[in-house]
């Protein structure tokens, strides 16, 4: 398996505070790797870094072969072959689900709108929302509005998909139902790296998982080794205040 993405020694933070300390991984082309920890872990901060939405303070991101610390690289070109679907879903509410979706096909990769239009309606399919592409955001639910969000992503081909939490905003309902469309989009074989505390998804789903804390990774493995297995004191009483949770908001957890 040839690797999509490559972490090496990575360090960033804010204001002078590390976030992330020496954080080293890969995925490889086709693989779905899980990111666990509590909050306030360096998740997000992990996400935004591979994207330079964050700049890091040091190490090295090898995205699809090429180094984007490198200070020559243009980082709006390496976004383009990444999609990134995020806690909030971040449509316009000015625009049509449409619309919504054809957006950086038109301005980032200067699609005509026939071609735009024709895969929009693609990925729309195939997260179940071409019914209502004429709506607009807030005639959505959550649950809609997060499909929509991950069709734009999908939208943009990219390499590997990046998602941070897609179902923390959402109720038990609406949170089943992303998931499903999350699973449908796993079995198109592309690389996904999920930030996410949803351990039926994580086994279902996941090549391996990742459990970060205080800006490193404390353990990594199979969902196997990690849900069932773990090494490390740490991951298992994570995994025991995550299913404590669960049980208490009456949601799916997995039989450990």
């Amino acid at each position: 398996m040839s690797e999509v993405l490559i972490v090496k020694n990575l360090r960033a933070g804010y204001k002078g505070h590390e976030v992330l300390k020496d954080i080293s991984f890969t995925v490889g082309r086709g693989e779905k790797v899980v990111i666990m920890g509590p909050s306030g872990s360096g998740k997000s901060t992990l996400l935004k870094c591979l994207v330079r939405l964050v700049e890091p303070w040091g190490g090295t991101i090898i995205l699809d072969g090429v180094n984007i610390m490198d200070h020559n690289v243009d980082i709006r070109k390496i976004r383009m072959k990444t999609g990134f679907v995020f806690q909030s879903y971040n449509l316009f509410p000015h625009m049509t689900v449409l619309k919504n979706v054809m957006l950086p096909l038109r301005v980032v990769k200067k699609y005509s709108k026939e071609k735009s239009e024709k895969i929009a309606l693609k990925v729309l399919k195939i997260v179940g929302m071409e019914d209502y592409i004429d709506k607009y955001p807030l005639q959505l639910s959550g649950g809609q509005q997060q499909r929509v969000s991950i069709a734009r992503a999908l939208a943009m081909e990219p390499v590997i998909l990046f998602l941070d939490e897609p179902t923390s905003a959402l109720d038990p309902e609406l949170r089943e139902e992303v998931l499903q469309t999350l699973r449908k989009v796993a079995k198109q074989g592309r690389s996904m790296l999920v930030v996410t505390h949803e351990l039926d998804f994580a086994e279902d789903v996941s090549d391996r998982i990742m459990l970060v804390d205080h800006g490193v990774i404390v353990e990594e493995g199979t969902p196997e080794e990690i849900l069932y297995n773990p090494k490390r004191e740490r991951t298992r009483r994570f995994l025991k205040s995550i299913m404590r949770k669960m049980q208490n908001n009456n949601l799916k957890v997995i039989k450990r």
